[in-house]
């Protein structure tokens, strides 16, 4: 098996750690290449059930390696916070089975002030932030104001070139928003509380990745949130602060070599959408609140109920396309079961004009969903592992779907648990 991404193909939330999870034991390497703790992976394994955010969903596979990469926003306190969480259930994390990336930059605590102090700022017309500091962050590396966690390993370097930063960004928080500056004190206690304890886990990942790629080694890729949070191709300005593309993969793992040959995207067999931002095909009232407890859909960082709806076909194609995916993976079809009649948003109508085209961000408020329905299968499908005992109605629809977005469904999951799922050959 060659190198793989599996990425988001919405708005996330789609069941990317389930998937992880679920096929890292084909894989030597596990590597998050971009963003930060601002979203979670949900996983259900032998260990019970987690929600990871900055670990790498690979890490419950003991002897898989996994790595963040330099395209992280690497939050110590978070990480080392999750660390922890993950070896009270009786994982092992040692810096043989987790390497972070020297070259990634640090989400210094001052970024997490700034996001919930923009946020607070911005009222009414905020942006839905999970307030972890991924925007300040991205904002200050872009600026070339961020420290490198390599540099943990140079502390006289180290403190010049924090206390700069800390200078300019003391000017930011005292003069925009009127709050409290940082001291050197503050600064020293908590690189000592955090940073220190991953300092063993950091490490020339890039020659790492380099050595394990001439050496044959596979490679899986694990982005953060999807297609439609991307901030080049999403829903800007309501979009993560880094790119959530497959074709960033390379770049921000620290291998920029890299070919990758198996693209899977991930759709849920609903949509689902945390924080602001439009969302064309949303329900509202009990529809929706029936929907939202069938499928849980609660968001793992912050708790906040997600905004669901029915598949939305013209930004799944989209997301497909983004993502340039080669194969797709439909979670949650279980979750459906309920149903006498399942919607399907086929289309858009903007300004009068019947449209299939996933629209320019501006023009996505003035957007109408087209509805279909489709027969629903009411029946109990979370013990099916085979596509051919799936109700005809649940393969009408799965069918539908890839017919629609032009790429072939291989995963259905139909449960969290590890193995609830059905692999489906390509085209069948």
């Amino acid at each position: 098996m060659s190198n793989c991404a599996i990425v988001g193909v919405n708005w996330g939330d789609e069941g990317k750690g389930r998937m992880v999870d679920l096929l890292t034991e084909d894989y030597d390497i596990v590597v998050r290449f971009q963003g930060g703790g601002n979203a979670g992976h949900t996983v259900i394994n032998q260990y019970g059930k987690m929600a990871l955010h900055l670990l790498p969903s690979g890490i419950f596979r003991l002897d898989v390696i996994n790595i963040l990469g330099n395209g992280v926003a690497l939050d110590p306190e978070n990480l080392w916070t999750e660390m922890q969480d993950v070896m009270d259930k009786k994982v092992k994390i040692t810096p043989e089975n987790l390497k972070i990336s020297d070259r990634a930059s640090i989400l210094l605590p001052w970024h997490r002030d700034l996001d919930e102090l923009e946020e607070k700022r911005l009222a009414d017309k905020k942006y839905g932030s999970t307030k972890q500091g991924i925007a300040p962050f991205y904002s200050d590396k872009y600026q070339k104001k961020t420290v490198l966690a390599g540099e943990l390993f140079y502390p006289d370097e180290l403190k010049t070139h924090l206390l700069e930063i800390m200078e300019w960004k003391n000017m930011m928080l005292t003069g925009v928003y009127g709050a409290e500056p940082y001291t050197e004190e503050i600064l020293d206690k908590w690189f000592h509380d955090y940073c220190e304890k991953i300092k063993p886990f950091i490490c020339d990942t890039g020659l790492f990745l380099k050595n394990a790629q001439e050496s044959g080694e596979k490679i899986l890729f694990e982005a953060q949130l999807g297609s439609l949070r991307d901030l080049d191709y999403g829903i800007y300005p309501y979009t993560t602060s880094s790119n959530t593309t497959a074709a960033y993969a390379p770049i921000g793992s620290g291998l920029p070599s890299a070919k990758i040959d198996d693209i899977i995207g991930v759709v849920k067999a609903y949509s689902t959408c945390v924080g602001e931002g439009p969302f064309v095909c949303e329900m509202f009232g009990e529809e929706a609140e029936k929907l939202r407890k069938a499928g849980a859909e609660y968001g793992a960082k912050t708790g906040r109920p997600r905004r669901v709806g029915p598949i939305d076909i013209v930004a799944t194609r989209y997301g497909a396309e983004v993502q340039d995916a080669t194969e797709i993976a439909l979670t949650k079809l279980d979750v459906l079961s309920y149903m006498d009649e399942i919607p399907v948003c086929t289309d858009y109508v903007v300004d009068g004009e019947k449209i299939q085209r996933f629209p320019f961000p501006t023009a996505l408020s003035k957007a109408k969903p087209v509805i279909k329905y489709m027969k629903g299968w009411k029946q109990d499908i979370s013990k099916v592992r085979c596509w051919e005992d799936l109700p005809a109605e649940a393969q009408n629809y799965v069918e539908y779907i890839e017919k629609s977005i032009g790429c072939p469904i291989t995963y259905i999951s139909v449960g969290p648990e590890r193995d609830s799922i059905i692999i489906r050959k390509k085209g069948k």
